[in-house]
């Protein structure tokens, strides 16, 4: 049977919103033990300040807009910056790679979103799309992390059919596969495309917009955060030509790692979902 077009879509931001715990990595205490954990420490990347301003910033635009993930943009920085001179490419790829499998086993969506996304996954009026600026291997973790609560997702971007056949209800969105971040028009307008209908009438985003994301992440800077959050809504209304509503997901001065922070902005977001779609 045919799925009747939807009137609502809503869509989650991933780090910083669904999950917690993928910006917490990044905190200098957890982000050391990391480095030494992988051996990236004893190749030269001992210290958040080298590891921010030396390896991700510089690479972000091009491991987050192209299929060629974090551990090998890590691993190509930290060759061609001559750091680990003495060493073997093979070994930095591995501890590139040790790292980047710690950093995503962080990366888990909050369990205590799984009641709204189940719920959003059977719902016949919404379509659920998760939208992320993010390396190419998210993907892959996010389309796992929802099968293994019994969410079926699709993968938009690249290589999709458009739209989808059968149709379905749960999508992710990666600029890695899309090519462009979501402060971009082309991104919605990929997804658009992808997504299996022409129109809907509401939108609800969730989305911290980069501003729960580490200090040292140039990606969480305010003055980005800011401009990001009203192009990202600009480019969605337009788009879509329907009324956006957000749900901004900015967790509390300090300690942002709270456990009670974080409960309580996934509770208030989840009556917003349910007023959401509840609404006619």
């Amino acid at each position: 049977m045919a799925m009747m077009p939807p009137e609502k879509l809503v869509i989650f931001d991933y780090s910083g919103t669904l999950s917690l715990e993928a910006p917490r990595f990044g905190r200098s205490e957890n982000l050391v033990r990391a480095l030494e954990e992988s051996g990236l420490a004893s190749l030269g990347v001992a210290t958040p300040e080298i590891f921010w301003g030396d390896i991700v910033n510089p690479t972000w635009i091009e491991g987050s807009t192209t299929a060629i993930g974090y551990a090998r943009a890590m691993a190509e920085r930290i060759a061609a910056l001559g750091i680990a001179p003495d060493i073997h490419r093979s070994q930095i790829e591995a501890a590139a790679s040790r790292f980047v499998a710690a950093y995503l086993a962080s990366s888990r969506i909050d369990p205590r979103w799984r009641p709204s996304l189940s719920r959003l996954s059977e719902h016949p009026d919404a379509v659920t799309v998760i939208a992320t600026d993010h390396y190419a291997e998210a993907t892959g973790k996010i389309t796992d992390s929802l099968a293994s609560w019994g969410i079926p997702a699709r993968k938009c971007g690249k290589g999709a059919k458009s739209p989808f056949s059968p149709p379905s209800r749960f999508f992710v969105a990666n600029s890695a596969d899309l090519g462009v971040w979501k402060a971009d028009r082309r991104f919605w307008e990929i997804l658009k495309s992808q997504l299996p209908f022409a129109s809907v009438r509401r939108i609800l985003l969730i989305d911290d917009f980069g501003i729960n994301e580490e200090s040292g992440d140039g990606y969480g800077g305010r003055a980005k955060v800011l401009d990001r959050q009203e192009k990202t809504i600009a480019n969605l209304e337009e788009s879509f030509q329907a009324v956006v509503e957000v749900a901004t997901f900015y967790l509390p001065g300090v300690p942002r790692e709270s456990e009670e922070a974080g409960a309580g902005l996934i509770a208030e977001a989840a009556g917003r979902i349910d007023e959401f779609l509840e609404r006619r």
